[in-house]
């Protein structure tokens, strides 16, 4: 369907070039009316920047918000137009996506982006399709954000892929036989990686022991030692960053030794912080590996340290996480949607995103016929407890 509305206005579209010049002073979070007229485009973020998911949300953001400081316009039939953040709170809540998506709506933006965790992007997707804006998520994994519809796209590889690397290195890396799996009941990003994996796992021969743990659940000694008394050699947590960093905690204080594996959500300097000087393995995959681009890594690293604000949200550190260069590539991915739209207009930008392509900071980005982005390897990495960094360990497809 994608493809189709693609074709039916590739004969109206224009092409241009984006004015990109040196870093530019860092945009803050609109909190009035921007909506696109006269001479600025307004881009939709659409993002946690509270509740669980709200550290990897802003991380998210800045990746946006350094893009945008980077390219703070764009040319279409020889004007050049600013381009302004509108940027929503959904507070990683499926109850709040909705009306953060309203929020962001009456802004009139082109194109949103986000969001950080499936959920919230499945919530407030009907949102966005009833006000004809695309969407393109980030690194939002789970398979619905994009099934059955013609307006969400997304940057990143999906769970299936992921749940299955994972399983695959569980297996030939760990040596595992028998897993244990753990997840927030309800949640449909934790729920869907624990289902991916199980069924990789098992297909594999490993034996998967899964269990469920409430929300807001803050004492998770029990689930730890039901792991031990199991006979589990491996822990696969799909978890937000803030249950993480308490699984961690306790399983450091439980004397835990077997490896805990885990997915993008778990690249964080939060983790790494929860981590550090305690006897643990920790393995996650991931979209960006740092030390892929120094010359993009320096650029940010002097960017987020010359504000306050961005070190903040970045977690104390200049630290790169892999959100925030996906957070990058999505802004100038919408770019490459917006010239070739040859509009500001949401229909006009929708119809020529099937046939976007992009090669960005985290490798080539093209879309499949459902929205989706082609994405066949994933980066696995390891918490160095001793130095306070991810060490890259492998990158990692599906055969």
């Amino acid at each position: 369907m994608k493809k189709i509305l693609a074709l039916l206005l590739a004969g109206c579209m224009a092409f241009a070039l984006c004015a990109c010049g040196t870093a530019a002073d860092p945009q803050p979070a609109d909190d009035g009316d921007a909506a696109a007229s006269g001479d600025t485009i307004t881009i939709g973020v659409f993002e946690p920047q509270s509740g669980d998911n709200g550290a990897g949300g802003k991380q998210e953001i800045l990746g946006m918000q350094y893009a945008n400081s980077v390219c703070p316009t764009v040319e279409i039939d020889g004007k050049t137009y600013n381009v302004k953040l509108a940027i929503a709170d959904n507070e990683s809540s499926n109850d709040k996506a909705v009306s953060a998506a309203k929020t962001l709506i009456s802004k009139n933006p082109s194109i949103i982006l986000g969001s950080y965790g499936s959920g919230v992007s499945i919530a407030a997707s009907e949102t966005f399709a009833q006000a004809g804006i695309p969407a393109m998520g980030v690194t939002c994994t789970n398979p619905q954000v994009t099934e059955g519809n013609s307006h969400y796209f997304r940057i990143c590889f999906l769970d299936p892929f992921q749940g299955t690397v994972l399983a695959n290195f569980a297996k030939d890396e760990l040596g595992a036989t028998k897993v244990y799996c753990l997840g927030q009941l309800g949640n449909d990003y934790d729920q869907g990686l624990l289902n991916y994996f199980k069924q990789a796992a098992e297909a594999a021969g490993i034996e998967c022991v899964v269990e469920s743990f409430p929300e807001n659940n803050s004492d998770f000694n029990s689930y730890l030692t039901n792991a031990k008394n199991q006979g589990c050699d491996v822990i696969f947590a799909p978890t937000s960053i803030s249950y993480a960093q308490l699984i961690v905690e306790q399983a450091a204080a439980q004397g835990i030794t077997m490896p805990l594996l885990a997915p993008d959500t778990w690249d964080s300097n939060v983790i790494l912080g929860a981590a550090q000087g305690k006897n643990l393995e920790i393995y996650v995959s991931t979209f960006y590996a740092e030390g892929g681009d120094p010359d993009f890594e320096a650029g940010i690293k002097e960017w987020i340290n010359a504000d306050s604000t961005n070190l903040s949200n970045n977690g104390g550190n200049d630290m790169l996480a892999a959100v925030t260069v996906m957070g990058y590539d999505a802004y100038f991915t919408a770019l490459e949607a917006i010239k070739a739209a040859g509009s500001a207009d949401p229909a006009a930008v929708m119809a020529a995103l099937p046939s976007v392509t992009y090669t960005g900071v985290s490798g080539s980005i093209a879309f499949d016929e459902i929205g989706d982005a082609v994405r066949d390897s994933a980066f696995i990495k390891t918490a160095n407890v001793t130095d306070n960094v991810w060490d890259f360990v492998a990158v990692q497809g599906v055969e």
